[in-house]
């Protein structure tokens, strides 16, 4: 009987290891393993395509859930839920909430299983001072989301899973959206600028023309006002917004002022402000809210903002 027991498990075990390599020649045959250069300039090596991927930053996981990728596990934000244009699509997909923004949890991280972690370079949900002890878990990547639209970032997250061409068809969907959104707007007159209203005391972030929020505007038809990066208030210039005093909104000429993360309720303290009466967009009533999840642009919140700017200039 034992030496039954024996020649089955042998058998197994020939088989398993058959398996695996046909598995891995597999994997070699559609371009892995492969080196995937991160944003810090190291590389990592991913062995195969990762069928459990662990989101450290909420900022990155809208996109990945976008371009159908495995992810099983995310940071959230700060108050400890998702955002909330893509949460009930990681609800629906089973996506464990990991840890909150500014918290990693080692311990969940491994009960995750992860074959493949994602770090950002930067922002409240970076992980980079954990990236040893991550790297000890599994292969891990590390991404800057900021300065780039959400489809350079899928890019990268296709080239790290293997998931191009869904990353493809995800853009050229979207494209087509904002093209058929476009064509079914008429757009005000003059210039627009988008900002980031905090009120008298703070700095008020206005997008810059070559940003992302400036950019999905710019093809759905708006002429963009640039700021002047004289106004910037912070030690390094940055690509994506100027942020300006208080006292600079006063100087902005164009004829409508779109408000990232608020809504037309939520605008009218812009409208109300009466430093800010005399200003173009609010002597012309042309203030909107671009949508209380506008402020970081994924897919998701991306179409909300488009969906938002066809409810209000519809032809």
């Amino acid at each position: 009987m034992m030496r039954i027991f024996q020649g089955v498990r042998a058998l197994s075990l020939a088989g398993l290891c058959l398996a695996a390599l046909a598995a891995g020649a597999t994997a070699q045959e559609a371009g892995w393993p492969r080196s995937f250069a991160n944003a810090d300039g190291t590389t990592t090596e991913i062995p195969a395509p990762p069928q459990r991927i662990l989101s450290t930053a909420v900022s990155i996981t809208g996109t990945l859930l976008a371009v159908d990728a495995p992810v099983v596990a995310s940071g959230s934000a700060g108050n400890g839920s998702y955002f909330a244009q893509w949460a009930p699509v990681a609800e629906a997909r089973g996506v464990a909430n990991a840890w909150p923004a500014g918290g990693v949890d080692i311990e969940a991280a491994y009960a995750a299983e992860p074959d493949l972690i994602i770090v950002s370079t930067s922002g409240a949900d970076s992980a980079l001072d954990q990236l040893a002890e991550l790297q000890a878990i599994a292969p891990t990547i590390v991404l800057d989301y900021g300065g780039q639209t959400w489809q350079q970032l899928a890019g990268e997250i296709g080239e790290a899973t293997g998931l191009e061409e869904q990353v493809a068809a995800r853009v050229s969907a979207f494209d087509q959206y904002i093209a058929d959104a476009a064509g079914k707007i008429a757009v005000p007159a003059g210039s627009a600028n988008i900002i980031s209203f905090n009120g008298p005391g703070q700095d008020n972030p206005i997008a810059r023309a070559g940003g992302v929020h400036a950019q999905l505007l710019s093809a759905l038809g708006f002429a963009v006002e640039d700021p002047d990066p004289s106004w910037h208030a912070q030690a390094n210039l940055r690509q994506d917004f100027v942020w300006a005093p208080y006292e600079k909104l006063v100087e902005l000429t164009a004829a409508t002022t779109f408000l990232l993360a608020r809504d037309d309720e939520g605008a009218q303290a812009f409208i109300d402000d009466p430093v800010l009466a005399n200003v173009p967009s609010v002597k012309a009533g042309q203030v909107y809210g671009l949508g209380r999840n506008s402020f970081r642009i994924d897919y998701y919140s991306a179409t909300e903002i488009v969906d938002g700017i066809v409810a209000h200039f519809a032809r």
